[in-house]
Order: structure tokens, then C-alpha cells, then sequence
């Protein structure tokens, strides 16, 4: 392996007691169509208490028989797990790729990964530009994904999926969570450095990537998607997601609402709450009291 060619791509990995599923995972990256001489994996483990960060010592030589790079860091399990967050931060902080490839532990990823989200990426970089910058537009890619087990979450699924590509950033008030998920994430380096402090390092229970890619929408960033089935999204009662209570989620989307089209300079001057059953109430008891005061709720009875 040449230790001094250029590493194009980090693929992001935080570890924490992923044993179960990680060599799946790690195996997943060695299949990809582009060439590993320009791929670095990065792994944080956050304390992990199993033999997680033996199973990706093990992979190390596998990779680096393709002239792939794997980069270790963290942290014994006599300490206590900072989080999910603070991991990718880490996993980034160590890494030196100019792109950034974000997978779970718990995930696959499918052979053409890397060369399709890369090439969309790229396309965005150089050709995209941002009109109050004249600068070049970050974007965050996502992809299309499958759920192991196959009924796993099949409406959400589909949502996620066939949504179509001008509504990515749109509808970001009535999904619960970014338009494309987290674990089919794709960036430059520098879409990620732009937002302050990166992930959020909250811990156990917030949603970093909500927060995050409001973040990146606040910033003027975009959203794409590249149309394949690049990743084998895997759902079980140990994920990341289950700390994260829908009460979190529904307060950051309410949150961002008042802020960005009720309260803020140049704001709707009023709004309309239709079928005003239980979740209009429940929106209306939770807006701030100057959002409250430029609404009126419509009972359709028909």
C-alpha cells in the first residue's frame, strides 16, 4: 500500500458495543466498485464494552490488502459513552479524506456506494453555486435504502424513498427527521466544517442529525438524493434511534417553525390550523405565546 497517496474519501464509523453486526458492516466497504487506494475508514468506539475494536483491528489488514487506510480512536469501557454525536466528531476530527461517506455500525452498504454518491457530490461541488455567494454549494446526498427486516417501518420506508427530489427540503416540518437519513449521508469535508461544533455531543437521547441538518439548512445548504439502493438500513431495539423519544423530535420541528416562518424579522403575518383535532391542538398548546397570537383554527365538518 502507498501510505502517501491521497486519500479522497473517509467513510465514517462510530462504534459502540457493535459486535453483533459490525464485520457486515466493515465487510460491506471492501466490496465497493471505487478504488480503496482512495478511501480511508475512520472508527470512533465510544467505550464499547465488547470486542468491537478487536473486530475492526481484524479488518485492517483485509482493507489494506486493497490499499485502503482504516484510522482507530477512542476510548476504553471503563469510561462512560459520550454519545453517538460526539463519536462522528471524533471519527471526523481523526480522518483526512475531502469527503465524507456516513455509516452506522449496524448498516451495509452496496457495492456502488462511494462511486454514485460521490459522483453527485462532485457534480453539486463544481457545477452548483450558491447565488447570494457566487461560492460553491454545499450539499448533503443522501440515497435510497431497504430495511432489514423487510416490514420494518415499510410507510416510512416508502416515504423516504419516493419523495421526490424538490420537496427534500420542504417538507423538513412534517417527517420526522431530515429528508434523507443520517446513515445515508455524503458530504465535502467543508459542508461539514461550516456548521460550529459539527454534531451535537448532547448524548444519549437527541436527535445530532435533526439538529445538524437544520443546521446545514440554516446555512443555505441543499439536499439531494441519488435514486439507488446504496444502503441496507438494518432495524433493531438496540439502534441509536430508540433513545430518541418522538416528544424531542416534536419539539425541535416545532421550535424550528416558530423561528423561521412565525416569530422571525419578515415572518407570516398569520396562519390557518385546519381539522383542528388532536395534533392541531397539540401545536397550537405548543407554540410560544407570540406565535399563538397570529393563528386561527378552521373545524372542517364535512
Amino acid at each position: 500500500m502507498d501510505s502517501a497517496g491521497p486519500i479522497l474519501i473517509s467513510v465514517i464509523i462510530p462504534v459502540h458495543n457493535s459486535a453483533k453486526y459490525l464485520k457486515e458492516c466493515l465487510d460491506s466497504i471492501l466490496t465497493q466498485t471505487f478504488p480503496l487506494s482512495q478511501v480511508e475508514v475512520s472508527v470512533w468506539d465510544d467505550c464499547s464494552t465488547d470486542n468491537s475494536l478487536q473486530m475492526v483491528e481484524e479488518f485492517r489488514t483485509s482493507l489494506e490488502n486493497r490499499g485502503g487506510r482504516l484510522v482507530i480512536g477512542g476510548s476504553n469501557g471503563d469510561q462512560q459513552p459520550k454519545g453517538c454525536g460526539f463519536a462522528k466528531n471524533k471519527a471526523i476530527e481523526q480522518s483526512s479524506g475531502e469527503f465524507l461517506c456516513f455509516l452506522d455500525s449496524d448498516d451495509v452498504i452496496a457495492p456502488r456506494r462511494l462511486e454514485a454518491q460521490l459522483a453527485e457530490a462532485r457534480k453539486k461541488k463544481e457545477n452548483g453555486c450558491d447565488a447570494a455567494t457566487h461560492g460553491p454549494q454545499h450539499v448533503l446526498v443522501g440515497s435510497r435504502f431497504h430495511r432489514i427486516p423487510e416490514a420494518s417501518t415499510a410507510r416510512y420506508t416508502q416515504w423516504a424513498n419516493t419523495l421526490p427530489q424538490h420537496l427534500l427540503d420542504v417538507q423538513v416540518f412534517t417527517s420526522h427527521g431530515p429528508t434523507i437519513i443520517m446513515p445515508t449521508w455524503f458530504c465535502a469535508r467543508e459542508t461539514y466544517s461550516r456548521i460550529p461544533g459539527g454534531f451535537s455531543e448532547q448524548g444519549k437521547g437527541t436527535p445530532e442529525d435533526l439538529i445538524f441538518f437544520y443546521k446545514h439548512l440554516d446555512l443555505g445548504g441543499s439536499i439531494r438524493r441519488v435514486d439507488e439502493d446504496l444502503l441496507m438500513y438494518r432495524y433493531h431495539p438496540n439502534a441509536t434511534t430508540f433513545s430518541i423519544s418522538e416528544e424531542t423530535i416534536w419539539e425541535l420541528r416545532l421550535r424550528r417553525l416558530e423561528e423561521r416562518l412565525l416569530i422571525c424579522p419578515g415572518g407570516w403575518q398569520g396562519f390557518t390550523i385546519w381539522n383542528a383535532g388532536k395534533q392541531g391542538k397539540r401545536f397550537y398548546r405548543g407554540l410560544c405565546q407570540k406565535a399563538r397570537s397570529k393563528q386561527s383554527i378552521v373545524i372542517c365538518l364535512w
